[in-house]
Formats: C-alpha cells, sequence, structure tokens
C-alpha cells in the first residue's frame, strides 16, 4: 500500500476489495475476523463491510 492509493481509497470495502487492496487472501479476510484482529460490518444477509483505515490500524498493531 503506498500512499497515493491510500489516499484514493474508499472508507468501507467488501471483502473481495479489501484482499486486493492488502493483497490477501479471503480466507484470510475471514480467519482474523474469527480470531478478532479485524472487525466487519453486516448490513445486510449478502453484504459485509470493513473500514478500510480500521483494518489498517489493527494489522499493523
Amino acid at each position: 500500500m503506498n500512499d497515493r492509493n491510500k489516499n484514493q481509497t474508499q472508507k468501507y470495502m467488501r471483502v473481495g476489495e479489501l484482499s486486493k487492496y492488502l493483497g490477501i487472501g479471503k480466507s484470510t479476510i475471514w480467519l482474523y475476523v474469527r480470531q478478532g484482529k479485524i472487525t466487519s460490518k453486516k448490513i445486510s444477509s449478502y453484504i459485509t463491510l470493513f473500514d478500510v483505515e480500521e483494518v489498517e490500524k489493527a494489522l499493523l498493531q
């Protein structure tokens, strides 16, 4: 993630978008959710969103 991309990112992303943005697999993102490393926001039965800033902060710890 470079600064240019960081400034142009959306506030919330779905798992596929976040996976591409972070360069990790979707299964790894779901593993982090199960482990409590990151949180998600389920807005419908089919849509789960992640706060990009929150995820970045959590993964930098």
